[in-house]
């Protein structure tokens, strides 16, 4: 029996993947539990329409993606923080800070998709942080921690 994967299912396969199963297999337990829908012919140009569409529509947010990095490239940030006499920071720099240093220069990027090399930096210096756009669209931004 062919089905049409609505799931990633480890050791079957991923997401729209057609595959081949045994047919209690697919009608008592992957149909009904919304894992999979039964393979007809009608299904089929479906599915293929919709991964076409899919795809279409991955390029265009891809696209826009890369823009924004080719613009984020000649950015780097300079974050004003709280120290003591030491260089030791109050409490830590954070993907918050940053978004809001990038959200200054124009750049609309949620703090999710930052992310720090180092956990927690608690000491003035220059560091880098990844802002990830796109699954494929990762951007390296460079910013400095200094004393207010």
């Amino acid at each position: 029996m062919e089905i049409i994967l609505k799931k990633d299912l480890s050791g079957l396969g991923l997401k729209d993947d057609i595959i081949t199963v045994k047919n209690g297999y697919g009608r008592n337990y992957l149909i009904p539990k919304g894992y999979a829908t039964l393979a007809t012919v009608s299904a089929k140009k479906i599915h293929a329409e919709n991964i076409k569409q899919r795809a279409h529509k991955e390029e265009k947010i891809k696209n826009e993606a890369l823009e924004i990095a080719k613009k984020l490239e000649g950015v780097s940030l300079t974050i004003g923080t709280k120290t003591s006499s030491t260089g030791k920071i109050f409490g830590s720099v954070n993907t918050i800070q940053l978004s809001e240093s990038l959200k200054v220069k124009g750049f609309e990027i949620d703090r999710k998709n930052i992310s720090i090399a180092e956990n927690l930096i608690k000491e003035v210096g220059t560091y880098k942080a990844t802002v990830k756009l796109h699954k494929d669209v990762k951007v390296e931004i460079p910013f400095e921690i200094i004393s207010e």
